[in-house]
Order: structure tokens, then sequence, then C-alpha cells
């Protein structure tokens, strides 16, 4: 998967009150804060001089907003940092950054303090400064808090770094959309030059001729070199002609995105001239190499798959475009099954998936071939991502995955699940919220990693988990509905 470097900055903050020896004293705490967090997080922590006057913050942070590499700023106070310093700085600052409340020395030395101790230590109150002062800008921010050596914290930084990194990969990334939208279909519409301004990703269209194009110079030789692969990896069976049909548009696809320096992407069955069959095999292998992806259009869904792709990578379990097919309404035990026509990335298979062909049934197309295989139980999510005209809002479901049902007459990828809290107030829920068909999967992904990208997207989450209830969700929603119309003119003032 290719993701272009990034790092973390660990910035600290101080003041010149304390005198030389004190401030060298808060520079090597810092440090070796810094190189504990840069062998634990999955991005390169980087330690920063420590701050102690105006000018050097603004300076870091018109530093932060140039360097490319820089996803964020890990923020803490060792000692008191009078706030005014931070406010030039933190205005221009458009990094997001994590505010870590926490003290170099884990313990009190309890037969040996005294206030040299108390005034190097000042962390308690200087964090609280600073708390302030981003609480009256106004500035979305993670705060964790505990020392730096608790798993818990650093578990909080690593999501938050994940998703940091997340949002790197998004500004100036760009979706690619082959042919249109599927036609009178609302929710995968949306605006594209509202998305780019809130997230930073682009959505430009082509006509299915000009990838059409990719794949007619596709060799032979790279088509047997594929198919070899294909039989190495899984169960192949079907039409051999369709399967090396498969194979040249995965090649034609992959080599128009990756020329293009595109992320993601979108078709639309009702879209295919000059194809013989839906890409279904390709999109399937380009998710699992970390390209987002969206069916019939939908770029929200293709450019939410490519953010979590990124946040995940690395971590167990797999992230893949999903759509809720069909019900199992046993009044004991109501189930989803969840799949697609045939886009479902193998990065969720459970064992090894079988490459087969198999008629379609719509598109008027030859029959395609598709990676086939069923998604393990455990705990996953959906989060989709939609346009309400005025906002965006985030909206994430948790599932109980559980082992599909054996289901012969059915050639596609699946994955089966219990809504939580239970199937008629998650449902009611997503429905109520305006949810999606289409959505992002994920063993990996989590719920803390979506409500961090919502804090820095500066967007509305709205969370179906265990604990809702159909009444309080709704009263929040009609809340959210409030706030956001509102919040546009509160920010800053």
């Amino acid at each position: 998967m290719q993701i272009a470097p990034s790092e973390i900055w660990f910035v600290t903050g101080s003041q010149h009150l304390y005198g030389p020896e004190t401030l060298q004293q808060v520079a090597e705490n810092s440090q070796a804060i810094a190189k504990a967090l840069n062998d634990s997080l999955p991005i390169p922590v980087v330690f920063k001089p420590v701050l102690t006057d105006p000018a050097a913050i603004r300076t870091l942070c018109q530093e932060a907003n140039a360097d490319p590499k820089c996803a964020g700023l890990i923020l803490w106070m060792h000692t008191f940092s009078p706030a005014k310093m931070w406010i030039g700085g933190l205005s221009n600052l458009r990094k997001p950054f994590c505010h870590l409340h926490t003290q170099f020395n884990r313990d009190l030395p309890w037969d040996s303090i005294d206030m040299d101790f108390m005034n190097l230590n000042q962390a308690a109150h200087g964090d609280r400064e600073a708390g302030f002062l981003h609480s009256r800008l106004r500035l979305g921010r993670k705060i964790v808090v505990g020392h730096w050596s608790d798993p818990e914290v650093i578990a909080r930084l690593d999501a938050w770094a994940r998703v940091a990194r997340g949002w790197l990969d998004l500004q100036g990334a760009k979706i690619a959309r082959f042919g249109d939208n599927m036609r009178e279909v609302a929710v995968t519409e949306g605006d594209k030059v509202a998305a780019e301004s809130r997230f930073g990703f682009s959505v430009n269209g082509f006509g299915i001729g000009d990838v059409r194009a990719v794949i007619d110079s596709v060799s032979d030789q790279e088509v047997a070199s594929l198919v070899d692969e294909y039989r190495s990896l899984y169960a192949v069976s079907g039409d051999e002609a369709q399967i090396q049909a498969a194979a040249r548009q995965e090649i034609g696809i992959r080599r128009f995105l990756t020329e293009g320096g595109f992320v993601g992407f979108t078709t639309t069955f009702e879209d295919l001239h000059g194809l013989n069959q839906l890409p279904g095999l390709a999109s399937q292998r380009l998710m699992a190499d970390g390209f987002g992806f969206g069916a019939e259009g939908d770029w929200k869904t293709s450019a939410l798959l490519r953010f979590s792709k990124v946040v995940t990578h690395g971590l167990d379990g797999g992230t893949s475009f999903m759509e809720d097919y069909t019900y199992h309404l046993d009044p004991a035990d109501s189930l989803v099954l969840g799949a697609h026509m045939l886009e479902i990335c193998p990065s969720i298979a459970s064992g090894k998936p079988r490459l087969e062909v198999h008629p379609l049934g719509i598109g008027g197309k030859a029959d395609p071939a598709r990676l086939v295989f069923d998604a393990p139980a455990g705990n996953a999510l959906n989060a989709t991502l939609v346009d309400l005209g005025d906002r965006f809002r985030l909206l994430v479901h948790e599932v109980e995955a559980i082992e599909p049902k054996a289901m012969p007459n059915l050639p596609v990828a699946r994955a089966l699940w219990r809504s939580k809290p239970d199937f008629k107030t998650g449902i009611g829920a997503w429905i109520r919220a305006g949810g999606a068909h289409h959505t992002v999967y994920s063993y990996s992904l989590t719920t803390e990693h979506l409500e961090d990208f919502a804090e820095i997207a500066g967007i509305e989450i709205a969370v179906i988990d265990e604990e809702t209830s159909l009444r309080e969700f709704q009263n929040e929603l009609r809340q959210n509905d409030l706030y956001y119309h509102l919040a546009q003119g509160v920010k800053g003032h």
C-alpha cells in the first residue's frame, strides 16, 4: 500500500521565568517522552525545541503548515506556559493537534518533594491554561489524559496518530469517477466542492472510454502473468476467457489510477460502454492494495474507504466497501446480510477466496469474474459519510459479525452481522440519521478513530452502539441540527 511519509511533532511549552537550568531539564524530559512515543506509535514522533515565546510558537506553527510530512502535533505544557503566547500560532495552525495532559514523573517523591520539583512539574495547571485557550479559540483537538507510559494513553495516541496520518493522506488526494452516478439515486450524490473544501480530496469524472483505452493497451503477456498470480492465490474456476478479461481490466484500471496519482475510484454498472463485464475482480483486488472504491458512482464512500485503509494500515482485521443487502428477520435473532454485486475487499476474507465466474443478472454484460468468500465473526462497524445539504454527517454503527450460514447458490463475498444494540433500534437509528446503503465495513477501524476524524474535519458524527436508545438518538440529531446551523457563526468569536 502506497502511503506518503508522515511524522508527528512533539511540542512542549514552557516560559523563560524558570531560568536556563529548569528549561534544560524540561527539554531533556520532553526528549525522553518523544523517544518513548516514537518507539510506541505507528508514525515517527519528532521532538521539537521547547517553546517559550510567541515568536517561536508562531514560527513552529508556520513550519508545521508548510511541511508536507507533518501530520499533526502533540502539545504538552511541562510547566506553566502563559497561553496568550500561543494565540498567534494556534490561530493559524492548519494541522491537527492532540493535547496530551501528562507529566514526566508518574509518582510524587513524597519524601523529597520541594519547591524546585513543584516549579519544574507544573503540567497540572499549565495544561489547564492551555486548555482554556484552546476552548476560547474553539479549536478542534483530541485531549488525552494520563501518564505517557500508560498503555491506555499510548492506545489513544495511537488512534489519533493514525487518523492524523489518514487526514494528511486526504489533503490533495484524487478520486477518479468512471462514469457518473447511478441514475436517480440520491444518497450517492453530493457537493464535491464542499467536500474538497472540508476534507481536502477532489473528485473528477472520466468517461469510460478514458479507462477503456488503457485497458485495451494491456498486453497478452501481462494478462497471462496476472492470471498465473490469480491461480497461486485463489481456487480458480470458470470461463478462462472471462478471467483473462477481468485480469486485463485490473491491469488497465490500476495503471490509469497509478499514473494519474489517484487513491480511489468509482464505477457504475449503468456505464460500461466498451467493457465486456463489470470490473468486480479489479475493484476487489485494488481495494486490497489500499485504493478507495465506491460502486454506482459513490465517491464519498470511496474517499472514506481510502482514509480508513490508511488509518488501519498494519492492524489486524480487514476493511471493505459494503452494502446492507438483505435481512434475516427471525424475531429471536434478526441479522443483516452484507454483500454487493461483486465488489467486497478480500482483506476481510476468513479463508482462501475462490475466484469464480457466474452470471450477474443485471447490467447486460458478460458473466463477470469475482472473488467469493465469507467474512469472519468478530466485532466490526459500518460507517458512512452523507451530505445533508448544509453539512456532512458521519454515521457509525457498531455490529457483531457472526459466521455466515451456508449459501451455496450465492456466488458473492458476504458478511453476516447482528446490529447493536438490537436490530430494530440499530436499523431504526440508521434510517433516522439518513445513513446510506453503502458503507465502509471494518474489523480494525474503531469508533474512536472516526470520532477523531470528525473532530479534525469539524463535521457531525452520530454513533449507534450498545448504549443507543431511539428517543435519545433522535433528540441528539435534533440538537445537532441546531448546533451545526449555528456553529460556523460561533466559531472564532
